[in-house]
C-alpha cells in the first residue's frame, strides 16, 4: 500500500511541518453516501480519489489545504483530537487562502474532513465555507462559538457558508452553543449568499437560539436546495431552519423543545416537510417575524404536544390544522422512515462518534459498508470500549463525588456505592457527575454503568479531566471507556445529550 507525504507550499511557514502528525495511505472521501440535494449538480464526492493526512491541530488543517499542487486538488483530512484557538493560525500558500481563529476553507474546493479515532472538537472554533464547492465535513463536534465575548469565531456561527458556495454534505456532526445571541452566539448551521445543493443529514443541533438559515435578509433569495434529514434539533428558541426564498426539503428529523418557533417558511421560500416528529414545542412550522410569506408541503408529520400562537400581520402560522399550500417535487430518490419511529431512530444514528449509523429506510439502524482506510470512524471508536466490566480495582469506591444539579431523590454518593439498584440523574436531559480523590490518581479507564430500565438513556458524552478541563475522550452510549493514561484529582463524566432522563447507577475508575 503506497504512502504519501503532504508537500507543503513554499511560503508556507517552516513551524506547521510538524502539525501534519502522519502520512497516512491513499483513500475516498467519506463514510457511506451522499444523500439529498448534495447529490445534485454534479454531486459531492469531497476529497475522494486525494491524498489523505492526518491533523490534530487547526494550524495542520490549514497546513494540508496549503499544501495541495492546487486549490482544487483533492484531499481527506481526518482531524482527531481538539482544535481551538490555541493551535489555529493563518498559513500561507498558493492554494490556500486561510485565517487565525477560524477554520478557513475559501476559495477551494474537493476537500473532505473526518473525525476519526477517539474524535474531533472544534472548540469555540467555527467552520466557514466561503466560494468553494465539494466540501463533506463528516463525525465531528463543533461547540461554543462566539461572536461577541471571548474568544470569538466564525460570527457566533458552527458553520457558516457564504458566497458561491455549491455541494456541501455536513454528515453526523455535534453542533452545539450553549444560549443564544445575548450569550455571544449566533446560528448552528448558517447558508447565504448563493449557496446551494446542501444537505445536512445524521447530525444533532442542540442549545442554541438560532438553529440555522437560508438567507440573510428578505432579499437574499439566491440560496436553496438544501436537504435537511435525520437530525435532532433539541432546546432551541427558532430557526430551525428559517428559510428566505428557494427550496427545503425536510424529512424524518426529531425536534423537542422548540421555544419560539420551527420551520419558518418566508419570503418566497417553498419547504417539503415529510415525516418529521415535532415535540413539546411552539409553532413549529409556518412564517414568523415578518408580512413575507413562505410556502410548505406537509406529508406524515406528528405534532406531539405541540402549541400555536394565534395568526397575526407578522405571523401565519402552520397549524393547529396542518395542510399543505404549495406542491414541491424533488429530484432525488429518497426512502422514509414512518415518523413514530423517528424519535428512536434519529437517537441511535445522529452526531458524532455514534458509528456513522444510518437508517435502512425501515426505521432500523445500520452501519455503511467499510474497507476504505478513512472509512475506520464507522467502527466503535476507541474511547468506547467493550461492555464487558474491565479488572482490577474500582478506584471510586471509597473516593468522593459531586456533580452538576441533581434531580430529586438522587445522590452523587449513589455512583460509587457498588450498589446498582442506587443512581444519581441530572436535574434535565444533561449534566456531569465526577469523582473525586485528595491525591492525585492515575486512571485510564471508567466503566459508566445505567440503572435498571434507563439503559440506552445516555446519549453522546465527554470525559473530562477535572483538574484542568482537557477533554481525554468523547463518545456515545454508556460504557466501557478507555483514554491515555491521566493523573488528576477529580475525573468528570459529561453527558451533553440524552435520549430520556440518565440514570448513573455507578461510574466506576480503573488505573488500567
Amino acid at each position: 500500500m503506497r504512502r504519501v507525504l503532504v508537500p507543503l507550499a513554499a511560503t508556507a511557514a517552516a513551524a506547521v511541518v510538524g502539525a501534519l502528525v502522519l502520512a497516512i495511505p491513499e483513500a475516498s472521501a467519506a463514510v457511506g453516501g451522499v444523500t439529498g440535494y448534495a447529490t445534485q449538480n454534479g454531486g459531492t464526492t469531497g476529497g475522494a480519489g486525494g491524498q489523505t493526512v492526518r491533523a490534530t491541530t487547526g494550524t495542520a488543517i490549514h497546513a494540508a489545504l496549503c499544501g495541495r499542487a492546487s486549490s482544487s486538488t483533492p484531499i481527506v483530512i481526518q482531524v482527531e483530537g481538539t482544535i481551538n484557538h490555541g493551535n489555529t493560525t493563518k498559513v500561507s500558500g498558493a492554494s490556500c487562502n486561510t485565517a487565525a481563529g477560524v477554520i478557513e476553507l475559501k476559495q477551494i474546493s474537493n476537500v473532505t474532513i473526518v473525525g476519526v479515532g477517539s474524535g474531533a472538537v472544534f472548540d469555540q472554533l467555527g467552520i466557514h465555507i466561503r466560494e468553494a464547492s465539494n466540501i463533506i465535513i463528516q463525525n465531528v463536534t463543533v461547540q461554543n462559538v462566539k461572536k461577541s465575548g471571548s474568544p470569538t469565531s466564525n460570527g457566533g456561527d458552527a458553520i457558516g457558508m457564504e458566497s458561491t458556495v455549491r455541494n456541501v454534505w455536513v454528515d453526523h456532526v455535534n453542533l452545539l452553543a450553549s444560549g443564544g445571541e445575548d450569550a455571544g452566539f449566533d446560528g448552528l448551521f448558517d447558508m447565504k449568499d448563493n449557496t446551494q445543493y446542501v444537505t445536512l443529514s445524521y447530525s444533532t443541533l442542540r442549545n442554541s437560539g438560532r438553529g440555522g438559515l437560508i438567507g440573510s435578509s428578505e432579499s437574499d433569495r439566491s440560496n436553496g436546495f438544501v436537504t435537511f434529514h435525520h437530525n435532532l434539533y433539541e432546546n432551541i428558541d427558532s430557526r430551525t431552519p428559517l428559510l428566505r426564498g428557494g427550496i427545503a426539503h425536510i424529512y424524518n428529523n426529531y425536534y423537542v423543545s422548540l421555544h419560539e418557533s420551527g420551520i419558518n417558511s418566508r419570503a418566497g421560500a417553498r419547504a417539503r416537510v415529510d415525516n418529521n416528529y415535532f415535540k413539546n414545542s411552539k409553532d413549529v412550522l409556518g412564517t414568523f417575524y415578518t408580512s413575507e410569506a413562505g410556502t410548505w408541503q406537509v406529508n406524515g408529520n406528528i405534532f406531539d404536544n405541540v402549541t400555536w400562537s394565534a395568526p397575526g400581520s407578522d405571523n401565519n402560522p402552520a397549524g393547529p390544522n396542518v395542510t399543505s399550500n404549495t406542491t414541491v417535487s424533488i429530484p432525488y430518490a429518497f426512502t422514509l422512515d414512518g415518523a413514530s419511529c423517528v424519535p428512536s431512530v434519529v437517537a441511535a444514528t445522529a452526531g458524532a462518534n455514534r458509528g456513522l449509523q444510518v437508517s435502512n429506510g425501515s426505521c432500523s439502524p445500520t452501519t455503511p459498508p467499510t474497507g476504505n482506510p478513512t472509512q475506520n470512524p464507522t467502527t466503535p471508536p476507541p474511547t468506547q470500549g467493550p461492555t464487558n466490566p474491565p479488572s482490577g480495582t474500582n478506584l471510586s469506591i471509597g473516593a468522593g463525588a459531586d456533580g452538576s444539579s441533581k434531580a430529586s431523590g438522587t445522590s452523587y454518593g449513589n455512583v460509587r456505592d457498588g450498589d446498582l439498584a442506587t443512581y444519581w440523574s441530572p436535574a434535565g436531559a444533561t449534566g456531569s457527575i465526577s469523582i473525586k480523590w485528595s491525591a492525585a490518581t492515575s486512571v485510564s479507564r471508567i466503566n459508566i454503568r445505567e440503572a435498571s430500565g434507563a439503559t440506552g438513556a445516555i446519549g453522546n458524552w465527554r470525559v473530562l479531566n477535572g483538574d484542568t478541563g482537557a477533554v481525554l475522550a468523547t463518545g456515545s452510549r454508556a460504557g466501557v471507556i478507555t483514554f491515555a493514561r491521566t493523573s488528576a484529582k477529580k475525573i468528570t463524566f459529561d453527558i451533553t445529550s440524552s435520549t430520556a432522563t440518565p440514570r448513573v447507577a455507578e461510574f466506576e475508575t480503573y488505573a488500567s
